[in-house]
């Protein structure tokens, strides 16, 4: 075997790796899931909330004074992602797309929103990374509830 052949081959190899990874992706059922225990994972996520979140979201995830009341603009300010928001109501699913799309665009053309999409920004691994973060700050409690929401219905 010639040098060329080897690249070749290797590349080919490669590719289809890829193209695999893709397909596996984008199959129903292989939704992306929250890794809050996951150590690695989490200190990543702390970083991307620092550089992406909390200049919204506040540095303890705290969210905007009077989150719930809508500005003169007619928007919401960023709600706090700890227990007292109602981030945990959110299934993992709708939590990385909300993140990855915008609000305005899972809620509807009609709302507004300051939330950004962030898919030219955040590839998955960091939506799950930054979301895994702030769920590793939740009590126990808030934990469980959120992973029945997330359990498949029968």
């Amino acid at each position: 075997m010639n040098k060329k052949t080897v690249v070749i081959g290797a590349t080919l190899l490669i590719l289809a790796g890829v193209a695999a990874v893709v397909f596996w992706l984008t199959m129903p059922g292989t939704e992306l899931a929250l890794r809050p225990s996951d150590k690695a994972v989490v200190a990543r996520g702390a970083t991307v909330y620092t550089a992406q979140c909390a200049s919204c979201h506040g540095a303890r995830l705290e969210g905007q004074p009077d989150w719930r009341q809508r500005a003169s603009d007619g928007k919401l300010p960023a709600p706090p992602h700890d227990e007292s928001g109602h981030t945990w109501h959110h299934s993992d699913a709708l939590l990385i797309d909300l993140t990855k799309r915008g609000t305005a665009a899972v809620a509807g053309p009609g709302y507004q929103s300051d939330m950004p999409a962030f898919e030219d920004v955040l590839d998955d691994a960091d939506i799950v990374a930054v979301l895994s973060f702030i769920k590793s700050t939740w009590p126990e409690e808030i934990r469980k509830r959120h992973d029945r929401m997330n359990r498949p219905r029968k």
